[in-house]
């Protein structure tokens, strides 16, 4: 069993057991969170429940493992013939999450 879920202006295939990172979420780790935004569901049959756009009375839920930062990356600015150059670097906060179940109840 899958499914694709939407966070973070992304979307992410997920099943149980696995570990992701995702877009900062305002939780502390051990927490639960439940995804309600579900575009897809594939049982253990492989029928697939499309939603339209979401899949209605069905969630994801995932417990918290650790907040972290991703690698960081450098932005440059740079007009030629001007003298101007700017360098920044930047390291996006992320929230690594275990994906515990699928509750697809359709």
């Amino acid at each position: 069993m899958y499914a694709v879920i939407e966070t973070g202006g992304k979307q992410y295939r997920v099943t149980p057991g696995q570990e992701l990172l995702i877009e900062k979420l305002p939780l502390d780790e051990g927490n639960e969170y439940t995804f309600d935004r579900l575009l897809l569901v594939v049982d253990d049959n492989g029928q697939p429940i499309v939603g339209t756009p979401y899949v209605q009375g069905a969630n994801v839920v995932g417990t918290i493992v650790r907040q972290e930062r991703g690698e960081k990356i450098l932005v440059f600015k740079y007009k030629p013939k001007s003298n101007y150059r700017r360098r920044q670097g930047h390291r996006q906060y992320l929230t690594r999450v275990r994906i515990d179940r699928i509750n697809a109840t359709v």
